[in-house]
């Protein structure tokens, strides 16, 4: 099954006319696509509505247990029904999903400094196999819950990582930045351990972004093949989402040791 993961931004939705040409190119592709997304713009919006308190921790959001009600509604709720509209503006065939149904993925809290966040780990990827084959589009918000069914708040680019494990697919994370950047702030187009190591070392990557890039070599490791960290704001993605050669603009982070095809098939 040739399944692309990509992984969106909730900053994707505050640009309807970039989010709405999105979906008509993986309709014009013909490419078939799990959709992971995040929604972090919403949940600042709803918390500042509400008047909350917003922290972050080396770019995790903090998520009491007393908040954990209203991060679900805004990234399974709000976000993950208006993305699968658009799709279905797009005459594709959306079903809304979090990390934890059909069982696909486990989650667990990560710390008790953090609250309600979890991490999450593979676990049945029958569902999304179903789906797929009947030509539906996954749109999987990262909502995971626990075995004792607590809901956790799961940082996207990690949820999307677990969902291209679980189907040893190649992944494209986007977001509102072009890739990676130095610290002239130009970008750098490829990335292997040594030199991701080194760069946050030096405090040049940090924060949401270092987050993205070790869940990303994470990603590149597990299934054999380079992940992509690009933006959707770049024009050429939406040709490179029907080109097989996976030439997206942004930066590309390297395995430390490709898979052969046949290792990735029998993932």
């Amino acid at each position: 099954m040739n399944v692309l993961v990509v992984k969106v931004g909730g900053a994707f939705l505050d640009d309807t006319a970039i989010a709405s040409a999105f979906f008509e190119a993986i309709r014009a592709s013909q490419q078939q696509i799990v959709l992971v997304h995040g929604g972090g713009n919403a949940v600042e919006r709803l918390f500042n509505d509400l008047k909350l308190p917003s922290e972050k921790i080396d770019g995790l959001r903090v998520t009491p247990k007393s908040q954990i009600q209203y991060v679900v509604g805004a990234l399974a709720g709000t976000v993950n029904k208006q993305l699968c509209a658009l799709a279905q503006q797009a005459k594709l065939n959306p079903v809304g999903l979090s990390l934890f149904d059909g069982n696909m993925t486990q989650a667990t809290k990560v710390s008790p400094q953090l609250g309600n966040v979890g991490s999450v780990s593979c676990t049945d990827k029958r569902l999304l196999s179903t789906l797929l084959s009947a030509d539906y589009l996954p749109i999987i918000s990262s909502i995971g819950a626990d075995k004792d069914g607590e809901l956790l708040n799961v940082n996207a680019d990690q949820a999307a990582v677990v969902i291209a494990k679980l189907l040893g697919s190649p992944l494209v994370l986007l977001s509102d930045v072009a890739g990676v950047l130095d610290d002239s702030k130009a970008l750098i187009p490829q990335l292997t351990h040594q030199h991701i190591s080194d760069l946050i070392d030096a405090g040049t990557i940090k924060d949401g972004m270092s987050v993205k890039v070790i869940a990303a070599l994470d990603a590149a490791n597990a299934i054999g093949q380079p992940v992509h960290i690009a933006s959707w704001r770049n024009s050429q993605l939406l040709g490179s989402l029907a080109d097989k050669q996976r030439a997206f603009a942004g930066t590309t982070i390297m395995p430390d040791k490709p898979l052969s095809k046949e290792e990735r098939k029998a993932l």
